[in-house]
């Protein structure tokens, strides 16, 4: 049901690109995209492709091998050999020259099925057992791949959502700027401003549409890097339909003992490489053993002294054969042994890795733990701090209008609030990404 609400998914995108109008989005419509389309997953596939094609292969080379082989041969200048005629029964024993004769005919020609089967070989199995664990190795290397675009398609997304309620926080400052702005000027035309109030605002108002501008250009950046990401056209027009205050940010169950490390892909991707190493070692101590064929061969020739006589059917004589082939290894100058030793250093250097990937991954859920736990923190201030900038800013303006503070002083307090906001919105999205890698620490942010 999942795959098929996907596939529609994507072809009501695909109806949308062909239109070139704005595609609605959602965080998880951004993933089951990226999923289809980006084009390093798309590599990996391919990856994974191949591989299932390797198994195939090493299968086909224990099934029956048959080929039909023939030919015609015109002998131009046929074979020849020296007999002694003393050797003949009645021979004088008195020539001293050795005769020519030839036994070849002008033309001869042959025709033969052969059809080998493989019986014993102790490669054949540990090959196709290898086979499948580099498959299976493949997959969890596309699986990884699948973690890698969830994660930056989920920070990209974000990412987009901040610059965009970035934006609107610049164009409500400038509206308020207005505001103030038009309230200063009137105050000045009556008397009660000096000018110099009019133009301390005009700056902040000057500034704040440099940063609208710039705020523009992030915004636009940031969506280029989202479509980038999931692989979309970087043309085509999209809309978040998700809002910053529905998320939400909390701390995953962490297991305090026992974490399993089999929920990390890459230690998981280290198992199979150690039962690489494994088979490979297999592999060298079978070649100890002997290998076994079995053929069979049926065929017809025929040789004549004209070409009309080849397409005589009763001048092909027919011939068949059927035997085992055996080949056994005696001393191959310690090579399988040292390939042994290499194998048993790679297993051992595996198993390393594995420990050291044990530590790491406790360290990486403990410090994702730690630092989101901050974010947090910092997230809860600073939202405060927007609604304590707020109400300073509020306070200034009436004190303001009502003539008993300066404009230098509302001006202070809109710079406070711009910069509280600001500040929020980095926690809010430092917070997010922050929880985004938790979760890949703990090996929760995709599965299949």
């Amino acid at each position: 049901m999942k795959g098929l609400l996907t596939s529609l998914l994507l072809i009501g995108f695909a109806m949308k690109l062909d239109a070139q109008e704005p595609i609605d989005l959602t965080l998880e419509d951004c993933i089951s995209y990226a999923l289809e389309n980006n084009e390093q997953l798309k590599i990996k596939q391919l990856d994974r492709e191949i591989a299932e094609a390797e198994v195939r292969k090493t299968i086909s080379m224990g099934l029956p091998q048959a080929n039909v082989n023939g030919g015609l041969n015109y002998n131009f200048e046929p074979q020849k050999s020296l007999l002694d005629p003393n050797s003949f029964p009645g021979g004088s024993g008195g020539a001293t020259e050795d005769i020519e004769v030839s036994f070849q005919q002008k033309y001869d020609g042959n025709i033969g099925l052969g059809v080998d089967q493989l019986i014993f070989d102790g490669s054949y199995f540990v090959g196709l057992q290898a086979a499948r664990t580099y498959k299976e190795l493949s997959t969890k290397e596309h699986q990884k791949s699948k973690i890698d675009i969830v994660e930056t398609v989920s920070k990209a997304y974000y990412n987009a959502l901040i610059a965009e309620e970035q934006l609107e926080l610049l164009e409500k400052n400038i509206n308020r700027l207005d505001t103030l702005l038009n309230e200063t000027r009137e105050m000045y035309e009556a008397g009660f401003a000096e000018k110099v109030d009019v133009d301390r605002i005009r700056v902040n108002h000057n500034n704040l549409k440099v940063e609208l501008s710039k705020a523009r250009q992030l915004k636009d950046v940031s969506r280029k890097l989202l479509k980038f990401q999931m692989g979309m056209n970087l043309n085509q027009p999209i809309e978040l339909t998700e809002q910053l205050e529905e998320v939400e940010v909390s701390v995953p169950v962490v297991p305090v003992d026992n974490f399993d490390y089999n929920q990390r892909i890459e230690y998981s991707q280290l198992q199979t490489n150690r039962n690489l190493a494994y088979l490979d070692m297999k592999n060298n101590k079978v070649q100890y053993l002997p290998k076994l064929y079995a053929r069979f061969g049926y065929g017809w020739n025929t040789a004549a002294a004209t070409g009309s006589d080849l397409f005589v059917s009763r001048r092909w004589l027919d011939n068949g054969a059927i035997g085992i082939t055996a080949s056994i290894p005696i001393f191959d100058g310690f090579l399988k042994s040292n390939k042994i030793q290499q194998n048993r250093l790679q297993v051992k250097q595996i198993e390393n890795q594995m420990s050291y990937v044990e530590k790491s991954i406790d360290l990486e859920i403990e410090q994702s733990k730690i630092n989101l736990n901050s974010q947090m923190e910092t997230l809860e201030v600073q939202k405060q701090n927007v609604e304590l900038a707020q109400e300073v800013y509020d306070i200034s303006k009436v004190k303001y209008q009502e003539g008993v503070g300066s404009n230098l002083e509302v001006i202070d307090a809109d710079a406070s609030l711009k910069e509280a906001q600001t500040n929020y919105l980095n926690a809010l999205y430092q917070a997010i990404t922050s929880q985004i890698e938790l979760k890949k620490a703990l090996g929760t942010l995709y599965k299949n």
